[in-house]
């Protein structure tokens, strides 16, 4: 039971020691820059009367969910509430997947819903994923800007979309998307902060 214990414990530190690795992460200057050009990006394109269109697979996307719901809802301030659309239906989703191909997923749904000025948001902790590729070409061929948060060396996607952010040294997908995350709530911050600087908190 002691030698269990240990064990345990020894991989608990590993794996919180871990956590605080990815977490300053976020201090490295091409984090700050892109946090900085993404959040400009996204004040812009609410100024205009766009809107944000985010997706990602498994994790990815319920990490779009949540980007999403804090522009929608409220984050730290009572403001207005800012258009987001998580690519997220699961009737959209099988629909296509059944009826096309699961590659083109998220490319139908900028088709349906993007227009020029808005963003589309690619989260991808590989930078591969097919469908994500598509609906970034769609995107950029409607007049979309696109963004993505990426991993791994940020794949395919990270030539493809207009603004990249590559978290670097992480094998598993658990520590980017923590990354990518923390990072979301920096930008939805920041983004709040510009456009309501007058809010009652």
């Amino acid at each position: 039971m002691f030698r269990l214990l240990t064990i345990m414990n020894e991989d608990l530190y590993n794996a919180v020691d871990d956590c605080i690795k990815a977490a300053s992460f976020l201090r490295e200057k091409c984090s700050l820059e892109f946090i900085q050009a993404a959040s400009e990006k996204i004040v812009s394109c609410y100024q205009e009367g766009g809107k944000i269109l985010i997706a990602g697979n498994g994790g990815s996307l319920c990490d779009a969910m949540h980007f999403a719901e804090e522009l929608t809802g409220y984050y730290r301030s009572k403001r207005k509430a800012l258009a987001a659309i998580a690519l997220a239906d699961p009737g959209h989703l099988t629909c296509v997947g059944n009826d096309v191909g699961f590659d083109q997923v998220f490319a139908r749904s900028i088709e349906a819903l993007g227009k020029e000025g808005d963003i589309f948001i690619a989260l991808s902790t590989s930078g591969n994923s097919i469908n994500l590729v598509h609906a970034v070409d769609l995107a950029k061929a409607k007049g979309l800007t696109t963004i993505g948060f990426l991993g791994r060396g940020g794949g395919v996607l990270k030539d493809r979309v207009d603004l990249a952010w590559v978290v670097e040294g992480f094998s598993f997908a658990d520590r980017v998307q923590e990354v990518h995350m923390a990072a979301m709530h920096v930008i939805i911050e920041l983004v709040e902060k510009e456009l309501f600087s007058c809010v009652v908190t």
